[in-house]
């Protein structure tokens, strides 16, 4: 026996997490969800929407009935997750991936693990349609995917309980990767499957991958060649899918019982999906650095635009107290003037002193020589006309009191300083480590 100590698992969650691309995305998708100071939390109280990234890439397959779409499912994750028969045995859409514990989930429980596809219950029927089954499983890149198989389509007379067409050209939309897969045996042609083919390839054609399913029972090489002109042929009769590079691996699940001489390209296809992975990484870890920058600037105009409005507000306080203060002080000194004019100079001292009242009498007798130089007829003109004037100034000073802007609070500025400070600090320095660690995996992987 060995002498060794077992070492201890802190945490099963993080022991089950073992490639770089999983540990960055689950990394980055923690940075956006975190209770305290996540991107979104903080995006949200900016009044900006953030969606955090998903933590794993999404691969339709699509295809006619019987084409090999849940037998591949199969096969990658090495786990009879889906039924498989010539029958059509998926009438709906099923999510598999990878999880703690095997389980099946139905329609709602589905899209509450996935709330970035909710928009598909626009599709009337299609909730009762919906599935997930989650798998223990961590072959290959499987912990890292998310396939979507596609109910198997047919021509003629069959009736699906929703738009399936449109169903599945949105779910396309959605997903990294579109896997079309044709196969031999009379159904490749399906018109339903080429018209959704073309609908995705116009808006997303560069997520479309065609590959002949169940190459190995085609018969001889040159049979198979045969069908596969026959699909690029047709292909290739509709403008939106007659382009250049076009090209159609051929894939067989491997059976060690049945050796086949056929040309089985299905790595290639592990190969694309762990490409894709790798593309994902680096958009996410670029995406995080948008969305920093977005936050950022957000929070820097936020707190610019509430200095120019602490500004304009000052600006406007001071035009309504202008108008205010005249607006009394006019008609008081007008009255004053009268008042003033009745008492004697002894008065006056008497009751206000020198200073005071030598003040009082230059303004008064201001006032009292622009009335004596009015006519007798025209002052009662005068008072109304001053009367409206001293009534417009204290309007005006009304006005300018109510254009002041709403400004931040010493909490709110403080608050968007720290969130400022946190993503530069904190989330960016991350960000820039993960990126760091990731190209270190890529090169050491590189020189072994």
């Amino acid at each position: 026996m060995s002498g060794r100590k077992p070492r201890s698992v802190a945490n099963p969650l993080e022991s089950a997490i073992t490639t770089p691309s999983e540990r960055i995305l689950k990394e980055c998708h923690s940075l956006y969800v975190d209770s305290e100071n996540g991107l979104v939390k903080i995006a949200s109280s900016l009044g900006v929407r953030l969606l955090p990234p998903r933590k794993k890439i999404i691969v339709m397959i699509m295809g006619n009935h019987s084409a090999g779409k849940s037998s591949f499912i199969n096969w990658y994750a090495e786990e009879h997750i889906q039924k498989a028969g010539v029958a059509i045995e998926t009438q709906g859409f099923t999510f598999i991936t990878s999880g703690r514990k095997r389980e099946s989930l139905t329609g709602n429980a589905t899209l509450h693990l996935y709330p970035h596809f909710r928009p598909i219950l626009e599709f009337k029927g299609v909730t009762d349609y919906l599935s997930a089954e989650i798998s223990t499983s961590k072959q290959k890149k499987f912990s890292l995917v998310t396939f979507v198989d596609t109910p198997g389509l047919v021509d003629g007379d069959m009736v699906y309980p929703f738009d399936v067409n449109s169903a599945i050209t949105w779910l396309g939309e959605q997903a990294d990767l579109v896997f079309v897969f044709f196969d031999p045996m009379g159904q490749a042609l399906c018109k339903r499957t080429l018209n959704i083919v073309e609908k995705l390839s116009e808006k997303c054609g560069d997520k479309l991958l065609f590959y002949l399913s169940k190459a190995d029972e085609a018969g001889k090489e040159t049979d198979r060649q045969r069908v596969m002109m026959q699909i690029v042929q047709e292909l290739c009769r509709r403008p939106g899918l007659n382009k250049c590079g076009f090209d159609m691996p051929t894939i067989y699940i491997p059976n060690p019982q049945r050796p086949s001489r056929c040309v089985n390209q299905i790595d290639g296809v592990c190969q694309t999906i762990e490409k894709t992975i790798n593309q994902a990484v680096q958009k996410t870890l670029d995406q995080l650095e948008k969305d920093c920058d977005l936050m950022c600037s957000t929070i820097s105009s936020r707190l610019e635009q509430d200095r120019a409005d602490v500004a304009h507000n000052k600006s406007v306080r001071l035009h309504s107290f202008l108008c205010g203060a005249q607006g009394i002080f006019l008609p008081v000194l007008f009255i004053l003037s009268f008042i003033v004019n009745t008492l004697s100079k002894d008065q006056l001292d008497e009751l206000l002193g020198e200073g005071p009242a030598r003040t009082l009498s230059i303004f008064t007798g201001m006032v009292m020589y622009l009335w004596d130089w009015i006519p007798e007829d025209g002052q009662v003109v005068f008072v109304i006309i001053f009367g409206a004037f001293c009534y417009l100034l204290l309007f005006l000073a009304k006005y300018f009191a109510g254009r002041g802007n709403k400004t931040l609070t010493k909490k709110e500025k403080r608050t968007m300083t720290e969130y400022s400070d946190y993503i530069q600090d904190i989330v960016k320095t991350k960000k820039g480590k993960l990126y760091e660690w990731y190209l270190q995996q890529c090169a050491a992987e590189y020189d072994l």
